[in-house]
């Protein structure tokens, strides 16, 4: 039931009923050759509908009687347009046609709510929607480089030395140069070292190999020597997290599947000639050699 349901020649056929029953409702207004308007019960109750939303109170008998004398005029004004080709090449009114018709053929299996089941098998197919922040810890030797002057990058590097040399558990206690800076920093966001040491140093600090002192890195505050002890890549996001934009952007490909498959059936209708101009024609032909 559910594969009939997507069928693009069901939805047109869905289409066509609609129209017939809209036209119907409007009296049987046969478009720009007819000469019969008829406005029906149902056109008067939604114009003093409209009335009664705008004004909070129903409209009089005279206010009625203008309401549908206006409607009347637009009905004219529309057919006669129309009869003169007023609609033609309009990119507005062939925009707002499209959306219309958009609009119509948006079922009602595209709006239902999906299934939680539905929802984080869509998570795990687009894993890169909802990026989180991958985690490190690191450790790190302050150079004060302001302190130093020219000197700081050649003892940074000596430094660095120094800490390959004694390894990965260096103690770093008595090295570099006092600062308020952190020495070690836990397992955390990304963000959260780029907040306590400045976005140039979580940049350079980002792809450093792991479990090695590396650097010197640069910051506003001066160089720094840096051991990255721990990285995990960005875990997918929990449901709970982002359910509400998970389903904006299922039902969004919904949408945008229903519509792909409605303008293939129909596009099976036309036939479609484009005529380019002479010189992209050649151009055209030449590519397909």
């Amino acid at each position: 039931m559910r594969a009939m349901l997507r069928e693009p020649l069901l939805h047109f056929l869905a289409l066509g009923a609609t129209l017939f029953l809209y036209f119907e409702w409007k009296g049987g207004v046969s478009g720009p050759g007819s000469n019969r308007i008829v406005i029906t019960e149902g056109i008067v109750q939604t114009l003093g509908a409209g009335f009664t939303r705008t004004w909070h109170r129903p409209p009089t008998r005279d206010e009625l009687k203008g309401l549908v004398d206006e409607h009347v005029k637009e009905e004219i004004a529309t057919r006669e347009a129309i009869a003169i080709g007023l609609d033609r090449d309009d990119t507005v009114i062939r925009r707002r046609l499209r959306q219309k018709l958009e609009f119509l053929v948006d079922g009602a299996e595209a709006e239902a709510v999906p299934t939680d089941a539905e929802l984080e098998q869509w998570l795990e197919k687009h894993p890169g929607v909802f990026p989180a922040e991958p985690r490190v810890a690191l450790r790190q030797v302050f150079v004060n480089t302001a302190r130093r002057g020219a000197s700081g990058r050649a003892e940074s590097e000596k430094l660095l030395v120094r800490l390959r040399a004694a390894g990965p558990g260096a103690s770093i206690e008595t090295l570099g140069d006092p600062s308020m800076l952190p020495a070690e920093l836990p397992p955390g966001p990304l963000s959260e070292v780029e907040r306590t040491f400045g976005a140039k140093f979580a940049s350079g600090a980002h792809d450093l190999p792991l479990g090695q002192w590396s650097g010197p890195v640069e910051s506003a505050y001066g160089l720094h020597l840096v051991l990255v002890a721990e990285r995990v890549a960005a875990p997918r996001p929990a449901l709970a997290d982002v359910r509400p934009l998970v389903v904006r952007e299922l039902l969004a490909e919904r949408q945008r599947t229903q519509l792909q498959d409605l303008y293939k059936g129909l596009l099976g209708k036309y036939t479609v000639t484009i005529e380019l101009p002479a010189e992209d024609q050649k151009a055209a032909e030449g590519g397909s050699r």
